[in-house]
């Protein structure tokens, strides 16, 4: 996972937003497991160190919200003066949607447009497949 700023060119992934803008749930999948996902950060006291995670008030569950750019995620945040993000790969989300699995409500992709999608962290486990080295009965695909 890189920590790019978003002065340097901005992170994206032609194959995840190519599946969201024909809403096709298998491409998603495929661009999950073999390319990269733009990754919100917290930044406090000027520091981008975690996950910005999303929920509603009056609940202790979270939304992870994951974009196929960095524009995508900073038209979400217009107002933020200092929008930071963070590139995952498909081990890093599956690490992610594991530890973070009992307050992960949902997963939504490019919230702000043009093309959303939403998926529970249970399918988005089942469709990134097992971790290295794991039997599985899937075949990648």
């Amino acid at each position: 996972m890189t920590d790019p700023n978003l002065s340097n060119p901005s992170p994206r992934s032609e194959a995840l937003a190519a599946a969201l803008a024909k809403s096709d749930v298998a491409a998603v999948a495929y661009a999950l497991r073999h390319d990269v996902v733009v990754v919100p950060q917290l930044v406090v006291d000027g520091k981008a160190e975690q996950v910005r995670v999303f929920g509603r008030e009056g609940t202790d569950k979270r939304m992870l919200l994951l974009f196929s750019s960095a524009e995508n995620y900073v038209r979400m945040v217009p107002d933020d003066p200092n929008p930071q993000v963070m590139v995952g790969d498909a081990d890093w989300l599956r690490d992610f949607l594991t530890v973070h699995s009992r307050v992960l409500e949902m997963v939504f992709f490019d919230i702000a447009g043009p093309h959303v999608m939403q998926a529970a962290p249970a399918d988005l486990l089942k469709a990134l497949g097992p971790l290295p080295g794991e039997a599985s009965n899937q075949a990648d695909g």
